[in-house]
């Protein structure tokens, strides 16, 4: 059987429920960025984004083959894939230049500021307004701006934070696209991020082609920045409303707050541990619509 697109639909991966999907990409949404954190005093920055697009890219060609849904996709879902693959590119390079200068936390937190509009888009009951406002509270607590000695760092995290949302917006909408695959459409928009990527970083991973040890890392956090936690949204996204999973993203500043204390010895503060109890206090009472899935 096939779908419309000429495409023959294929299982990818066991059913489990939603929120295991999401729990696995939280985990890794980080844990990739904080492997990456280490290989900096290795290579450049730049560098380090280049072998994590380019090593996710090589990953799905070779798995999914995604340029056979090119051939049978329609203008506009390649418009929309190329505008994912641009934002993925630019996404990449922003974030590790702003974690390069700022505590992983404090770049998560600023990341989910622009994700809590999203959520509030479509909240129609009072326990969800109560779990955004937590949530907001939270995120608030975590971030602890101080401007001095890192203006840099917050122009690149604010960036990220309008490009993040961007890819949410453009995921949530692949991952229900009818008839295509969101995982094989990912891997377009991945095959396109490499191309836009390269002529920018190339350069500052070519050192590495002599570094066996530091491709081997580069290409390990490609595995868990890109593959593992966008596969695993692709998942959760085609099962959620977009403003549940928007809100459910609210606990990413709260992981990466976990990791940056077990990978890189970045201890938080009391206020970023409240932070993260209000995030928590969010989630917790957070409750699903049940009505049909927003496109």
């Amino acid at each position: 059987m096939t779908t419309p697109s000429g495409i023959a639909p294929r299982r990818t991966m066991p059913r489990l429920p939603s929120p295991a999907y999401f729990g696995i990409s939280a985990v890794f949404h980080y844990l990739g960025p904080a492997f990456a954190v280490l290989l900096f005093t290795r290579m450049d920055v730049l560098g380090v984004a280049w072998l994590r697009i380019a090593s996710a890219a090589v990953i799905f060609a070779m798995w999914r083959k995604p340029w056979r849904l090119l051939r049978h996709s329609t203008p506009e879902q390649r418009w929309v894939l190329l505008g994912l693959g641009v934002v993925l590119a630019a996404m990449n390079a922003t974030f590790y230049l702003a974690i390069a200068r700022l505590p992983l936390a404090t770049v998560g937190a600023i990341e989910f500021l622009g994700i809590i509009t999203l959520a509030a888009i479509g909240m129609r009951n009072g326990r969800n307004v109560i779990a955004l406002a937590l949530a907001v509270v939270g995120v608030v607590a975590l971030v602890d701006i101080q401007l001095a000695g890192a203006l840099l760092g917050f122009v690149f995290a604010f960036v990220n934070c309008s490009l993040f949302m961007l890819h949410v917006v453009l995921g949530h909408r692949i991952a229900n696209t009818g008839g295509l695959s969101g995982i094989d459409q990912l891997g377009a928009a991945m095959l396109i991020a490499a191309v836009v990527a390269t002529p920018f970083c190339i350069g500052a991973a070519t050192p590495a082609s002599t570094k066996p040890v530091a491709l081997l890392a580069g290409v390990g956090v490609g595995i868990c920045s890109s593959v593992i936690p966008y596969v695993t949204d692709q998942l959760a996204m085609a099962r959620l409303r977009r403003n549940t999973f928007a809100l459910m993203l609210s606990i990413l500043p709260a992981v990466a707050t976990l990791i940056g204390i077990v990978v890189l010895a970045q201890v938080p503060t009391v206020q970023e541990l409240t932070g993260i109890a209000l995030i928590a206090g969010g989630i917790s009472i957070h409750q699903e619509q049940r009505e049909t899935k927003e496109n």
